[in-house]
């Protein structure tokens, strides 16, 4: 599995980039989350830390 963001509903807000453990996600130049999903270690932090519900796990 793997983090995955709903572009539609990221806000850009960084919360995810600041609890991500491994440094997996970063913001794009539309300041959207982006995730590696070479550096995901599937731990979900991101998906509790969202505040928009933007992040899931597939």
């Amino acid at each position: 599995m793997v983090a995955i963001i709903d572009r539609d509903e990221c806000i850009g807000c960084g919360a995810c980039v600041e609890d991500c453990p491994v440094d997996a996600i970063s913001m794009d130049g539309d300041n959207i989350a982006v995730v590696d999903a070479d550096k995901c270690i599937d731990c979900g932090i991101c998906v509790d830390s969202c505040p928009t519900e933007a992040i899931s796990m597939e």
